[in-house]
């Protein structure tokens, strides 16, 4: 071989190699372009779980609100009927006063079938005594007077009206006068 054939096969030598090389990088390509049968597989399973576990979730969620939801059904309804409750007291107290003791028996029963029916669905009075500490997340202060003592100072003087609770929700705070 001649100087010259030595120099044209190590130029085709070099460039070959270049060539096979452009030959993968589109081969690559394609390949890159088509997923396998087995990544199209692995892609299907992944939307599927992911569908399934947010089908699972709405459905924990939903139980959740229709629990909560039962559960406060009647707040409506009751929220109505504390006034009711209030007027029945107030009733009481005047019929107490009246000293007519079958009076008294009758509206004593009416009163209490009432307050039992509501306890059953979920009703509950928030007790408040005289002496009790104020708590503004609990009571709903609507007056400030002079303390008749000094251990009264920042407590509970008076119950005006009641407070009850549904459930462990509130649905009427307490209102009390507050010894200053």
């Amino acid at each position: 071989m001649s100087k010259e054939e030595n120099i044209q096969e190590e130029i085709k030598n070099e460039q070959e190699p270049a060539q096979v090389e452009e030959n993968q990088t589109v081969e690559e390509e394609v390949v890159k372009e088509e997923p396998t049968a087995e990544e199209l597989i692995q892609a299907e399973k992944d939307k599927f779980l992911r569908l399934f576990a947010e089908f699972e979730n709405y459905k924990k969620r939903t139980s959740r609100e229709r629990i909560e939801l039962f559960k406060t059904a009647g707040q409506e309804l009751m929220t109505a009927l504390l006034p009711i409750m209030d007027d029945f007291d107030r009733g009481l107290a005047e019929i107490k006063k009246a000293k007519d003791k079958e009076l008294l028996k009758g509206m004593q029963l009416i009163n209490d079938k009432l307050n039992n029916t509501l306890t059953q669905k979920g009703l509950t009075a928030i007790e408040v005594k005289a002496g009790d500490t104020f708590d503004a997340e609990i009571h709903e202060a609507i007056t400030q007077i002079p303390a008749p003592s000094e251990d009264l100072k920042g407590k509970v003087i008076d119950c005006v009206e009641k407070g009850y609770k549904l459930g462990d929700k509130i649905i009427r705070y307490p209102k009390v006068v507050i010894g200053q």
